[in-house]
């Protein structure tokens, strides 16, 4: 569950990525020497079919470029892969007695050949597997590092006119409790209500801003105060996306109904695509809101402000980083550094503690304003740099609720054989005082959470907040 999401952000800056000049090629151990992955020098040919040969490859690419590589005990990584081949075998009625772990030593390359060797006796056996078998366990791999910035980008097909987003037009990155539900909804908390409706079924089932949902295809999204597995069926990986059948309280009328969300692409309102929108407020601030720290994204906030600014006075800054999902560090960077000169905005590290540091580009002119950043769940990555260093270094401060917790390290993208790109961080992510964002993310300094009753009477206590701060 992607920051969040953040999927379709995540897949636009790793395909931007693959447009910067190739690396040299890693070898297994990690060093420069035979072609196993290679940075791309151009956007990708055609997806052909993932084979054993392809999972050799971004296995050892693994290996030789996540940055816990050099520790990382590989044997994880294959385990994760056979279980899930096994399982992909137990899901098509075709399990085998030959399908058992076989033994491995923790020599990297004499179990990698352990593996295959395990592996093509078991797909032979079932050659009209062989596509399923061969995503699922090269999936799995990826997944066993357990890192929320390595991806696998495969048989990913969007529509550039539409929006799928979550698929039912309930706006689950940004306003469906987006201070509460992040790309892990293992960290949400209850209730689950409506704030939002962008479009599709979510529109045509008449929801509202404010309406509980009680249960999720006949489970209780929360037991006890505890979120249950039930909500993550609201957060499918496109396209895999099914009907959801949600049963729902609209507390202002006491009505109680269910509907079932067919998902699918739709049409969203142009301007709710724009990554920087802008108004003046009442006492001359200016509110910016900024979905994405994509290519250009700091400049445009910039230049809204300077826009917004002529003929006045501004007396402070809201930037909404609400349901951000990151993107480019460097627009991150760049938009700091409209706020704060001479300072350290980040450590990217490797396994052993060797940090490189990210300062502020002293060449952008400062803003010299008072500043109010509204955080919730959906900020991740890149929006996590920007907000740790507000906080870090007095910038400004933060109003809302935690942000995602999603910003392992910036990511590199690795072209494989079959016309794929394997999503790896070589590096770390702490914020400025060296503390550990991922996982964890940045609190806060006024923790202001959504109600459903905020959001059914259309009221923003955040930014009513924030407000009240620069007023002052």
């Amino acid at each position: 569950m992607t920051a969040l999401r953040a999927m379709a952000t995540g897949l636009a800056l790793l395909l931007a990525a693959a447009c910067t000049a190739p690396a040299p090629p890693r070898d297994q151990a990690g060093t420069p020497g035979a072609t196993v992955c290679t940075r791309p020098s151009g956007a990708p040919e055609a997806e052909t079919a993932t084979t054993i040969d392809v999972i050799e490859q971004a296995y050892f690419c693994i290996l030789g470029n996540h940055y816990s590589g050099a520790t990382l005990d590989a044997r994880s990584l294959l385990r994760a892969g056979f279980a899930a081949l096994t399982q992909e075998l137990n899901r098509e009625g075709h399990d085998l007695p030959e399908a058992t772990m076989p033994a491995l030593t923790g020599d990297r390359k004499a179990d990698w050949a352990t593996f295959e060797t395990a592996y093509r006796t078991i797909t032979n056996q079932v050659p009209g597997l062989r596509d399923k078998t061969a995503v699922v366990t090269l999936e799995a791999i990826v997944a066993a590092l357990d890192d929320n910035h390595a991806r696998w980008a495969h048989d990913v097909k969007r529509h550039p006119d539409h929006y799928d987003g979550d698929g039912y037009g309930l706006g689950l990155e940004t306003n469906v409790n987006g201070s509460q539900v992040s790309g892990d909804p293992g960290t949400a908390v209850g209730p689950l209500f409506v704030t939002g409706v962008q479009g599709g079924a979510a529109r045509a089932a008449a929801l509202r801003p404010g309406d509980l949902i009680e249960s999720i295809n006949g489970s209780a999204p929360f037991i006890d105060g505890e979120p249950t597995p039930a909500i993550t069926a609201l957060y499918p990986e496109y396209p895999q996306a099914r009907p959801v059948r949600l049963r729902l309280l609209r507390q202002t009328t006491g009505r109680r109904w269910t509907a079932t969300l067919k998902p699918g692409l739709y049409q969203r309102d142009p301007d709710s695509l724009q990554v920087v929108r802008s108004q003046l407020l009442e006492g001359d601030i200016a509110q910016v809101r900024m979905t994405g720290f994509t290519p250009d994204s700091a400049d445009r906030v910039l230049r809204a402000v300077s826009r917004l600014r002529k003929g006045r006075t501004l007396t402070g800054i809201v930037l909404d980083l609400r349901g951000n999902g990151g993107g480019s560090p460097a627009e991150a960077v760049r938009l700091l550094s409209a706020f704060v000169h001479g300072k350290v905005t980040a450590y990217q590290c490797t396994v052993d503690g060797e940090c490189e540091t990210t300062r502020t580009d002293d060449t952008v002119e400062l803003l010299d304003l008072p500043l109010v950043v509204l955080t919730d769940r959906g900020c991740a990555s890149a929006c996590e740099h920007f907000s740790s260093a507000v906080k870090d270094l007095r910038i400004g401060r933060l109003v809302g609720t935690r942000t995602a917790g999603v910003i392992s390290g910036p990511a590199q993208p690795y072209l494989l054989a079959n016309n794929t790109l394997l999503s790896l961080p070589a590096r770390h992510h702490l914020g400025p005082n060296r503390e550990v964002i991922d996982r964890i993310g940045v609190p806060p300094d006024h923790h202001v959470p959504l109600t459903p009753e905020d959001a059914a009477a259309g009221h923003d206590p955040a930014l009513a907040k924030a407000l009240t701060l620069l007023r002052k």
